[in-house]
């Protein structure tokens, strides 16, 4: 193990004997929720069903809140969304819209679904339950690097760290597959954030413990309490199979199971959910936008975030290829692999020289030195050998959470 931590087994096994039902088939069984902290059961709500005939998220094991700040309830005075498309997950299928939910409801809900504080990880050779094509985010900081499987991220959805002394925040939302990295500091203050068990536009809503302002996952942006309006910067990151990762990073690290909660992280209970929301439909409230039909809901993009610009590029559509492109007036190259799918982004700049990419005999290849380079960025072979292109932040979603995050995105046409 590479780190201690302070998160403990504590009530963990109260609710094993839900996650052995949920685990009896391939998709989820509804499970009532549970009390978080107190005996008792959720207080009695109007609900709304959800249109979808399954669950969308795993059933949650009661666990212990995180410590939180003084701040009880979000102040729902300051928003900058509806706040009746604010959904909170009751895990029952069913949910509560935020101007019925009762402040008792908010509180028992917050991190059902718990954040990880201070994770432990362990070496690429210790891991025995991921499969080649199972997917991971990457980050990665100088000569550090580490992998985050969608696995253990489905029960988790949010991890604060601190990598490098940068505070960082890997997030990541199941049911719109929305995986990205933010740096916790806003106007000079770090924030720690936990999980409110809502949703908006159909992706993760946390909170900060901060302010108890709501913040959606996606964007990175507040959008109810005091920092209404206020968006967490994104870092690069990528987004790749199990099996590329170790081939980039044979010298990684990798998130633990050992979380200190006791979760099936061998199953991936979202694995293929795209087909289902292509199929079905969405399981909470979504506006218009996130119909747009240029691409079906649940199709892969990498969103790459330029500036104040968002362009998506199809994954699904691209395969193996290499995008030669202009984001928010900077020049931008994408690697896309159909494996996983899977992407990255890069400025195409090397010492000065602007290079041009393409997609030649299973590789990656610059065309004014011949050089050739992985999806790290990094070139293997060649006159650039052992060099680096710089990453460029990028979001990797289902295209209805792109769309939604950022409604006047530019869409990649092939």
């Amino acid at each position: 193990m590479i780190r201690k931590t302070r998160l403990g087994l504590l009530s963990a096994l109260v609710g094993l004997a839900l996650l052995v039902a949920a685990c009896s088939s391939s998709q989820p069984s509804p499970t009532p929720s549970q009390p978080v902290s107190t005996p008792g059961s959720l207080p009695e709500v109007q609900t709304t069903p959800s249109p979808s005939p399954t669950p969308v998220r795993p059933p949650p094991t009661p666990t212990p809140n995180q410590a939180v700040s003084d701040v009880t309830v979000v102040d729902t005075t300051i928003a900058s969304v509806p706040l009746e498309g604010i959904a909170f997950d009751t895990f029952d299928g069913s949910f509560v819209r935020l101007p019925d939910a009762t402040d008792e409801l908010i509180l028992r809900l917050r991190d059902v679904i718990p954040p990880l504080n201070q994770p432990l990880y362990i070496e690429i050779d210790e891991v025995d339950y991921l499969d080649p094509d199972d997917l991971v985010l990457g980050y990665s900081s100088g000569d550090e690097h580490y992998a985050y499987p969608f696995q253990i991220l489905n029960f988790h959805e949010f991890v604060n760290e601190e990598i490098d002394g940068v505070p960082v925040l890997i997030s990541y939302c199941p049911i719109c597959r929305s995986a990205i990295v933010f740096d916790r500091r806003v106007d000079g203050t770090t924030l720690t954030f936990g999980n409110t068990s809502a949703v908006y536009e159909s992706a993760a809503v946390a909170y900060d413990t901060n302010t108890g302002s709501y913040w959606h996952q996606p964007g990175g942006k507040a959008i109810v309490g005091p920092l209404t309006g206020k968006r967490l910067t994104p870092l690069p990151s990528i987004t790749t199979t199990w099996e590329e990762w170790q081939s980039l990073y044979p010298g990684g690290l990798v998130l633990s199971t050992e979380t200190g909660y006791q979760r099936p992280y061998e199953r991936d209970f979202f694995a293929r959910f795209e087909l289902t929301l292509n199929q079905r439909g969405f399981s909470f409230p979504v506006s218009e936008v996130a119909r747009d039909s240029r691409l079906a809901p649940g199709a892969h993009v990498l969103v790459v975030l330029a500036g104040d610009s968002a362009k998506g590029y199809p994954l699904d559509d691209l395969g193996d290829a290499t995008i030669n492109d202009e984001v928010g007036g900077e020049n931008v190259v994408v690697f896309s692999m159909e494996s996983g799918p899977s992407g990255a982004a890069y400025r195409p700049s090397l010492n000065g020289q602007e290079l041009t990419f393409e997609f030649k005999q299973g590789h990656f290849v610059d065309v004014e030195t011949g050089s050739t380079w992985n999806l790290a960025g990094m070139a293997t072979a060649g006159a650039s050998e052992g060099e680096s292109l710089e990453p460029v932040p990028i979001l990797f979603t289902f295209w209805f959470g792109a769309v939604t995050t950022y409604p006047d995105i530019v869409l990649y046409s092939p």
